[in-house]
């Protein structure tokens, strides 16, 4: 099962840290633009690069769709590209492409997304739960059959996510909780040898007294926590996603790792001192949340 996959590749690097790949072309250092290749083509040997970087410290990426997508057909290749490339790199995929819709539609994008024939393949997708349980089953249905994954947006990192996860349903119940309670009890069918489903929640690193509460909903799904670096998430806020065993969430960071040189002035323009940097960077990520959890998780199991 994906989830003991997951697990597995945790446990062996000691790192429950994640890298996005969102690849902006402004911030995209020039020595990539600059070589004679399509920007597609140049997104993708930036990405192989970032990807051969921190391959042997994080377990998985996350490859967000939409800075794909600005490329059109040629874009949405390289995303294809990007996650083959993973793959060969034994990594795990979470592809951040929060897909939903209903009926016929909400299937093809689980076929596409995540089904073994389709054309992505990922192991994990987030997906939007907004237009109700059953836009979800297709791909639950899916994830079931294929082995994948699902992270159902619960709470997001963003600070207008209020709006709508703080808001009441018609039972007087918080949606973000009706919602945790929703992947717990979808978890049930999809529960690995470790004890954790791979069906799990996004619960953002920017709100820590929240995902303390959802925890405790959901005791045994996995989360996918952004906004940690960048967006104002620190270590420390995001040691209560964790179970005490160390597991039960996976952290990303994608700007703190991918553009960081911009801040430095040594950074000398080329790749091979741009890859040294988004090592670094995936180190220093790892090396802050493994040190949190030590303190935190008296049942640390890696």
């Amino acid at each position: 099962m994906v989830i003991d996959k997951l697990i597995a590749q945790i446990k062996a690097k000691q790192n429950p840290c994640i890298v996005g790949i969102d690849p902006e072309w402004s911030k995209i250092p020039e020595c990539y633009q600059s070589e004679g290749l399509s920007s597609p083509n140049a997104i993708l040997q930036w990405a192989r690069d970032v990807i051969d970087a921190v391959a042997d410290i994080v377990p998985a990426i996350k490859p967000q769709m939409g800075f794909f997508e600005v490329f059109g057909a040629e874009g949405v290749r390289v995303h294809q590209e990007v996650v083959r490339y993973a793959h060969n790199k034994g990594l795990l995929v979470v592809d951040d492409s929060k897909r939903n819709d209903i009926g016929n539609t909400a299937r093809a994008y689980a076929y596409a997304h995540l089904a073994k024939a389709g054309p992505i393949n990922a192991d994990f997708l987030t997906v939007s739960p907004f237009l109700g349980t059953d836009s979800i089953q297709p791909f639950v249905d899916v994830a079931l059959r294929d082995g994948k994954g699902l992270f159902v947006l619960v709470k997001t990192s963003n600070p207008s996510s209020v709006e709508i996860s703080e808001a009441t349903n018609i039972h007087g119940e918080r949606i973000r909780d009706w919602l945790a309670n929703y992947v717990h009890t979808a978890g049930r069918h999809c529960t690995g040898q470790a004890g954790y489903a791979s069906i799990g929640a996004v619960v953002g690193a920017t709100f820590p007294q929240e995902a303390k509460q959802l925890r405790e909903i959901m005791k045994n799904n996995f989360f996918l926590v952004p906004g940690f670096g960048a967006q104002g998430g620190s270590a420390k806020d995001i040691v209560d996603c964790f179970n005490d065993d160390g597991l039960g969430a996976i952290v990303s960071s994608s700007r703190g790792v991918l553009y960081h040189h911009l801040e430095l002035t040594a950074y000398d323009g080329s790749r091979e001192m741009y890859r040294q940097i988004v090592k670094k960077q995936a180190q220093e990520m790892q090396t802050s949340v493994y040190d949190a959890l030590r303190l935190s998780c008296s049942r640390l199991s890696y």
